[in-house]
């Protein structure tokens, strides 16, 4: 397990680590009326993407990316549309790329809400994913993380004047995912529930909920548009073909394990069929073994992942 850990840092994370970000964190699109969309370059050193909508009154803010200086890097693109006060900011989950630049707009006046058990999983869980021989810097910046003090277990709706946001908890990629539904702009945040053409991360998933999440919401939205948590702005179409792609990674894996196959032997039963359709999506050589192999402990019941209990005490 530490090995595939450290797969995903390098795949999705490794710019937090002091690697210097070559570009800017990302490139900011309006995606509907005074709605926008953040997202990440691939060596700008945010991690994932975030957004933001304005309202009569206020703004909220979707995702804080995973470095401080990618979150001031943010504010600043409010700021240059708008005046209105930062009154919220929404953590889609709890995976440290999506969350690190919290204190930032807590600094600027906005409290930060999420589903329930993100609050208690920012730092053990990050902590975990990070590893026992993680940098001591890279440890504190964790610690360090503004936790949310806004709590919900399965959505909530916030109003910016006249305004509704509607905010959904939905299974799948972690125990406490979140989308933002922007109901007027038909838009919707996902997080990282969904990836566009990019092999998702499945560490913590439980992905036949995250199948029937992924059917549901374009079943229910087929005409908005969608910001993912990693990738470009897509849409209903875009959500099926991840769906489509978790349930082939299901079929693969079980058909190998119904071969008593398991380990490398498995990965090596998958990987070509694998390849054939999904090789040229994004992160494909960084994530397709690792995600095999997490498919086979999700399938086996021997998956380590988050639990409500992991919580921490206030502070």
């Amino acid at each position: 397990m530490p090995r595939l850990i450290t797969v995903f840092l390098f795949a999705i994370i490794f710019p937090i680590a002091g690697v210097k970000a070559q570009e800017q964190p990302f490139n900011v699109k309006q995606i509907a009326p005074h709605v926008w969309a953040a997202i990440a370059t691939p060596t700008g050193g945010a991690g994932g993407n975030a957004g933001f909508v304005i309202g009569d009154d206020a703004v909220l803010v979707i995702d804080t990316v995973m470095s401080t200086a990618a979150a001031q890097e943010l504010l600043g693109e409010i700021r240059k549309v708008t005046k209105l006060p930062i009154r919220y900011v929404v953590n889609t989950h709890y995976h440290f790329d999506h969350v690190v630049g919290n204190r930032v707009f807590v600094d600027a006046g906005a409290v930060v809400l999420a589903q329930q058990n993100v609050r208690g999983w920012i730092v053990p869980e990050n902590l975990r994913l990070l590893g026992k021989d993680a940098k001591p810097e890279l440890k504190g910046t964790i610690e360090g993380v503004a936790l949310p003090t806004i709590l919900y277990e399965r959505g909530v709706d916030v109003y910016l004047g006249s305004r509704r946001i509607r905010v959904e908890s939905l299974p799948g990629h972690t125990g406490g995912d979140s989308i933002v539904i922007v109901p007027d702009a038909r838009t919707v945040f996902m997080g990282d529930l969904f990836w566009r053409n990019i092999l998702p991360n499945l560490i913590d998933a439980s992905t036949a909920a995250w199948i029937e999440t992924l059917g549901s919401v374009a079943a229910a939205e087929p005409n908005s548009s969608f910001v993912p948590g990693h990738g470009d702005v897509g849409t209903a179409k875009d959500l099926l073909a991840l769906r489509d792609y978790l349930a082939t990674l299901r079929t693969f894996v079980s058909e190998a394990r119904a071969k008593g196959l398991s380990g490398s032997a498995l990965v090596d039963s998958v990987m070509p069929a694998l390849t054939a359709r999904y090789g040229e999506w994004d992160f494909f050589k960084y994530l397709a073994q690792p995600s095999i192999l997490h498919m086979d402990e999700e399938l086996s019941g021997t998956k380590r992942i988050p639990r409500a209990e992991a919580a921490v005490g206030d502070r």
